[in-house]
C-alpha cells in the first residue's frame, strides 16, 4: 500500500502544527515553507480552509486520498455525527491503537510493524494496518524476541505519552484492550474535521 515518503518538516512548516510528531525545526520556523521566507498571506477561502483541515488529517494518520475518502463515505453512511464518526474511525485503526499503546514510537513505525506480522488481533496474525479493531479486542505484540525487542524501546521511549482511557495497557504481557469507542472529548487530532464533512459534502 502507499504510503507518504516526502519531507515530513516541509508538511509541519504549510499547516503550522506537528504533524509527525514535535519538531524542533517548526519551533525554529514557525513560518510556511518556501524561498521567500515570512511573508503575508492572502485570505484563505472557505474551500482551502477545507482542503487544508483534510490534509492535517490525511498526514496525520497515514492515509492516502483514496484511503482517506473511503473512510468519510464509511461514517456519512452510518447513523450520528459524521465528523465524530470518522474520527472514530480513524482512531480505531489498528496501526493507531499499536501507537496509542506505546508498542511503536509513531504511527508510521506502528504501520510498518502491523505489516511485518509483529502484532495480533485476538490471538491471529493481521497485517493489515486499516483493519477496524472493535471493542473488546485483545491487541499483542507477537511472542519472538525480535518483535518483543522492538515493543519494549517503544514503551521505554514512551514513558511521558499516556495511555488513552479507552484502551487498557498490559506492559508485562505486551497486551492492550480496546475497552470502548472513543468519544469525541477524547480524540485530540490536528484537524477541525467538520470542516472536512464540510469539504468533501460539497
Amino acid at each position: 500500500m502507499a504510503r507518504y515518503t516526502g519531507p515530513r518538516v516541509r508538511i509541519s512548516r504549510r499547516f503550522g502544527v506537528p504533524i509527525f510528531g514535535n519538531s524542533k525545526y517548526l519551533e525554529r520556523r514557525n513560518y510556511p515553507p518556501g524561498v521567500h521566507g515570512p511573508r503575508m498571506r492572502r485570505k484563505i477561502s472557505d474551500y482551502a480552509l477545507g482542503l487544508m483541515e483534510k490534509q492535517k488529517l490525511r498526514y496525520y494518520y497515514g492515509l492516502q486520498e483514496k484511503q482517506f475518502r473511503r473512510v468519510y463515505e464509511t461514517a456519512i453512511r452510518r447513523r450520528g455525527v459524521t465528523g465524530e464518526l470518522m474520527l472514530q474511525a480513524l482512531e480505531s485503526r489498528l496501526d493507531n491503537v499499536v501507537y496509542q499503546l506505546g508498542f511503536a514510537p509513531s504511527r508510521a513505525a506502528a504501520r510498518q510493524m502491523v505489516g511485518h506480522g509483529h502484532v495480533h488481533v485476538n490471538g491471529r496474525k493481521v497485517a493489515v494496518a486499516s483493519y477496524e479493531v472493535r471493542v473488546n479486542d485483545v491487541v499483542e505484540v507477537r511472542n519472538t524476541s525480535v518483535s518483543r525487542q522492538m515493543a519494549t524501546r517503544s514503551l521505554e521511549m514512551s514513558t511521558s505519552r499516556v495511555v488513552p482511557e479507552w484502551l487498557a495497557l498490559d506492559r508485562e504481557m505486551f497486551k492492550g484492550v480496546m475497552m470502548r469507542v472513543p468519544a469525541r472529548e477524547e480524540m485530540q487530532p490536528v484537524g477541525n474535521e467538520q470542516a472536512v464533512v464540510e469539504f468533501y459534502s460539497r
